[in-house]
């Protein structure tokens, strides 16, 4: 049975770290967007089709976009007070909320001489990547600066005049998606974004709205706040949170485990035993949030021989939303001695360890991890 746990442990290890790779049949891991593919499916804000695959090459709807990109900003649940009518959908379309919200979040810029949203039509490249740099709070650019940043592009004489500066603050931004190829560099704006394209473009629109979003969803991104254990070298930058490799923080095991019982290799669960906060108190890492590990190294207590040893290695954690990351940390598990003890275990050996469930154990971290505090995603 040890035996077994030991060996489900390192499968999930192993299956978790090679998910992202082999999301879908028709993505290959070193396919150009497999990481804002995958991630993005991981997190719901897109998916594939009944059939498994995703078909990266396929086009996306503007109703779709809008759907997307509204889940990409964690923004479902808002409520919008005024609707937009179109005459093109009603209320009983699938898209229809998640249409208003984009509007109301002003990724879609409404022209008053519009009454249809046309949300069958593809969207193009020059749409998607304007809605995304309408999430962010950017720098006022000039013509001639956007212009100075597409230079290299080979068809930026084609470029539609109202995408000009959307288009150059997406190529400072690093938004500009294009297909890597060996032939000219082109913006394609109005070219149907394919499902890859979209991908990558909601990925990075993600990572520029966690530090500069625009004002209206700056007000509904707030970072969570709670009590809890401060870990005091945390650092936060926009909506993004950091816990620095090396910090200390409680674990506490659901089971009891023994230097004289135990062995290597042997599978242990634990979870958080209160929130990891900054000092700001925004939460980094949620109360109960489970945590996946094994002994590292176990070596029973003899006398005249050695003291026992528990090391602990973690993997893994599960946080409340269900997502499964990386939490590389150690702990080791000792006893407090006062002197004279000190001396009998230094001559004599032979001290017994053991953890209880009640009991909390200080983990080292290995590696920083990154969370977005607005809703406790860990970025990997």
């Amino acid at each position: 049975m040890k035996n077994m746990l030991k060996l489900m442990l390192s499968s999930l290890v192993v299956m978790f770290a090679a998910g992202c790779a082999f999301a879908f049949p028709d993505v290959n891991s070193d396919y150009w967007a497999a990481k804002q593919i995958n991630e993005l499916n991981e997190k719901g804000v897109i998916v594939g089709y009944p059939d498994g695959t995703f078909q990266p090459d396929e086009n996306v709807t503007r109703a779709e976009f809008a759907s997307m990109a509204i889940k990409a900003l964690g923004q479902e649940d808002i409520h919008v007070a005024q609707p937009v009518n179109f005459t093109d959908i009603t209320k009983d379309f699938w898209a229809y909320d998640s249409i208003q919200k984009a509007l109301y979040f002003d990724l879609i810029t409404n022209k008053s001489s519009e009454d249809k949203f046309r949300p069958d039509d593809s969207v193009s490249r020059a749409e998607s990547i304007t809605m995304a740099v309408n999430a962010l709070t950017t720098q006022e650019i000039s013509d001639y600066k956007a212009l100075t940043a597409l230079q290299d592009y080979a068809d930026l004489k084609d470029i539609p005049q109202e995408f000009l500066i959307p288009a150059g603050k997406a190529q400072i931004l690093n938004m500009l998606v294009t297909i890597p190829s060996s032939g000219d560099k082109k913006i394609e704006a109005k070219r149907p974004a394919t499902r890859a394209e979209v991908a990558a473009i909601l990925y990075r629109m993600i990572e520029e709205a966690r530090l500069n979003p625009n004002a209206k969803l700056a007000e509904v991104m707030r970072k969570k706040t709670g009590e809890g254990y401060v870990i005091e070298g945390a650092t936060v930058q926009g909506s993004v949170g950091t816990i620095p490799a090396g910090s200390v923080v409680p674990i506490k095991l659901t089971q009891a485990i023994s230097s004289q019982k135990n062995q290597s290799g042997d599978i242990y669960i634990a979870t958080v035993p209160t929130n990891y906060v900054t000092k700001e108190n925004y939460i980094l890492i949620y109360e109960k949030s489970g945590l996946k590990g094994q002994l590292l190294d176990v070596k029973a207590g003899k006398w005249f021989i050695r003291n026992g040893v528990l090391v602990l290695d973690n993997a893994l954690i599960v946080t409340p939303n269900d997502q499964t990351a990386h939490f590389s940390a150690s702990g080791e598990i000792t006893k407090e001695r006062n002197w004279f003890m000190k001396i009998v275990r230094a001559v004599l050996k032979g001290e017994k360890l053991e953890n209880l469930p009640d009991n909390t154990v200080e983990m080292k971290l290995l590696k920083p991890i990154k969370v977005d505090l607005t809703n406790g995603w860990i970025i990997e």
